[in-house]
């Protein structure tokens, strides 16, 4: 059916109406808005202005983020953004104001009417803002005498110019500067303290002397090193020797390592590969090689990678274990170790990369949450690792016979033979055969006060150690003679081994 051919005025507004709508637009309507058009004032923006983001990082620096994540950058980009962003306000200020700026802060007005002669009337004066009940700083403000001592950044925090750093900044020198003029105030020239606090100054004057000397004679007592009756044979004294150094904790490091070495009775690890019905002793030495994999390539700690394996021990002790499940045992653990020992430890998603997208994050936490509670949350466990690096600083030791020692220590993790032994003993061990190695002595009465051990008590850990270092070298077990046959640590793993032991 055609439509029809005259339409009332009604219907042709309706028509108009739907043709807007749809976006279908007429002649009259073309004119119309045409003619509105050249009524209004057209604003051209400036093709020049170019609005930028307020969080964008500057032109001169590019950002970068690694695997790992840097913290660095992150931190450069908020301070970039924080400490840029009063500059643009401040030149924006000065080009687009024209207008007297009317002060905010009861200070600013005391300022200006101080500064002004009393023969000048301000003309057409401009209706006061509303003023803002005042407070007891603001009342201290308003005395002419101390106008200096108001603390600035009063202004710098309710200007726009104004950032939380210069502002805390002042505040923490003003501060100081209270409490150091305190002390010197004239008793005669301030009428206005009380009685009792002038005696209270004086007191201090007068005891001022006395109780510096008092105070330098205690700091003198508590820095003296003590005097020891060391033992026959014993060269020297490493804690005394460092006992102002504060990295060393002489006062404490020997209370520390005989606390460590009672706490080795707390995580005891039994002999669990017969229970371990999927397991076997070569499939755990593999695992443990490829946990040294990991740290490699994740730069961690030493100190991560002993934590880690004493984990996986502790909960195969305890735990049946699948096969399918062994990795995933080892990447929580080293995730466990990485969090307690690691500055910035890797993400959860970097141990499931490891792994090749074996394991889910669900199944990786809820490891990790199985692990924690078989341990009872004691992360603090005894390590070889640190009971070297203690025997070996006191013994002063060079760098390539430490890094023997640590060489021998890092190859035992993947020897089962050497699970159940303590770490204080192993690390002594670990220490003597690489002296054996390098033909620089026996066990000398430095290293015996200092271990606490005799040449006795870890003779058998000396052996199996040796013996693990003359077995045949497997193909899939090559990470950690691989890792030190480098430069850097010295290639200690082309010494050549002793096949008879001096002990």
């Amino acid at each position: 059916m055609a439509p029809p051919k005259v339409l009332n005025g009604q219907n042709k507004q309706n028509v108009n109406t739907m043709g807007l709508r749809k976006g279908i637009t007429t002649r009259s309507q073309n004119s119309l808005v045409s003619n509105t058009l050249a009524k209004q004032p057209l604003v051209i923006k400036d093709p020049r202005i170019k609005r930028k983001a307020d969080a964008s990082p500057l032109k001169e620096k590019t950002t970068k983020r690694s695997a790992l994540g840097n913290i660095t950058n992150a931190i450069g980009k908020s301070f970039g953004a924080q400490l840029h962003e009063p500059k643009k306000l401040v030149k924006k200020a000065i080009v687009t104001q024209t207008k007297p700026i009317v002060p905010t802060s009861s200070l600013r007005t005391l300022e200006k009417i101080l500064g002004k002669p009393d023969n000048v009337v301000p003309a057409k004066p401009k209706p006061v803002p509303k003023v803002k009940p005042v407070k007891k700083d603001d009342e201290k403000a308003e005395v002419p005498s101390k106008i200096v001592n108001v603390r600035r950044s009063l202004d710098l925090e309710k200007s726009e110019d104004g950032s939380l750093y210069v502002s805390a900044l002042e505040e923490i020198s003003t501060d100081s500067g209270k409490k150091t003029t305190r002390t010197n105030i004239n008793v005669d020239e301030n009428k206005d303290v009380i009685p009792e606090v002038k005696k209270e100054l004086a007191e201090e004057k007068t005891q001022s002397p006395a109780t510096t000397e008092k105070a330098e004679s205690i700091v003198l007592r508590l820095n003296a090193a003590p005097k020891r009756q060391l033992p026959e044979g014993v060269q020297w004294d490493f804690d005394v020797e460092n006992w102002l150094d504060p990295y060393q904790v002489s006062p404490y490091a020997m209370d520390i390592f005989n606390y460590l070495k009672e706490r080795e009775s707390h995580f005891p690890i039994g002999d669990y590969i017969e229970r371990q019905v999927c397991l076997s002793r070569w499939m755990r030495s593999l695992l443990v090689d490829w946990m040294v994999e990991v740290q490699e390539s994740f730069e961690l700690n030493h100190e991560t990678l002993y934590l880690a394996v004493k984990l996986v021990d502790l909960y195969l002790t305890k735990v049946t274990v699948g096969k399918e499940t062994l990795q995933l045992l080892g990447a929580a653990s080293l995730f466990i170790a990485s969090k307690f020992d690691e500055r910035i430890p890797p993400m959860v998603e970097d141990f499931l990369y490891i792994c090749d997208g074996a394991y889910t994050q669900r199944e990786l936490i809820r490891m990790e949450m199985n692990v924690l509670k078989i341990v009872d949350f004691d992360l603090g466990i005894p390590l070889s690792y640190r009971f070297l690096r203690r025997y070996a600083r006191c013994a002063k030791l060079s760098m390539p016979t430490l890094t023997l020692a640590r060489y021998i220590l890092e190859y035992s993790l993947m020897d089962y033979a050497t699970i159940m032994y303590s770490d204080s003993k192993m690390a002594a061990a670990a220490l003597l055969l690489a002296l054996q190695m390098k033909d620089l002595g026996g066990w000398t009465p430095t290293l015996e006060y200092y271990t606490g051990y005799k040449v006795d008590d870890f003779r058998d850990i000396m052996n199996v150690l040796n013996q693990g270092l003359h077995r045949k070298h497997k193909e899939g077990l090559a990470t950690v003679r691989n890792k030190y046959s480098h430069k850097i640590y010295f290639e200690v793993a082309k010494v050549p081994l002793k096949d008879v032991l001096n002990v």
